[in-house]
């Protein structure tokens, strides 16, 4: 006589779905924390190559420019156009920026990122 096999239990259990929502939920809050300082970053860059575009001339104007612009984009705090990096060979002009946030994720644990850029006009 044979005997039917036990059936295999497939699919996750209690544990493994709990384990997921907590990943998923860390995932979505770090994202969260983190989507602001992208934002900022890629203002950054739009305010830097317009600037660049609008051929202000002399490094101080360069940094006044950018200035006028932070005043207009609300969501850049974290360098002004003191912070610029600015050099000028010839007809070229190359402005670069770099600057770290720190990202609060659950106390005491910080995300810290480093943004960079360059722009050459």
């Amino acid at each position: 006589m044979r005997h039917a096999s036990p059936l295999r239990q497939r699919g996750m259990g209690l544990f493994g779905m709990l384990f997921l929502a907590i990943a998923i939920a860390f995932v979505g809050l770090v994202a969260v924390r983190v989507l602001p300082t992208i934002n900022e970053y890629l203002t950054i860059e739009k305010a830097v190559k317009k600037v660049l575009d609008e051929n202000p001339g002399s490094i101080p104007s360069i940094r006044t420019a950018f200035d006028r612009q932070k005043d207009i984009e609300y969501s850049i705090s974290s360098i002004s156009g003191s912070d610029l990096e600015i050099s000028q060979q010839g007809d070229k002009t190359t402005v670069s920026y770099a600057y770290e946030r720190e990202v609060p994720v659950i106390e005491p644990v910080f995300l810290l990122i480093k943004y960079q850029g360059s722009h050459t006009r």
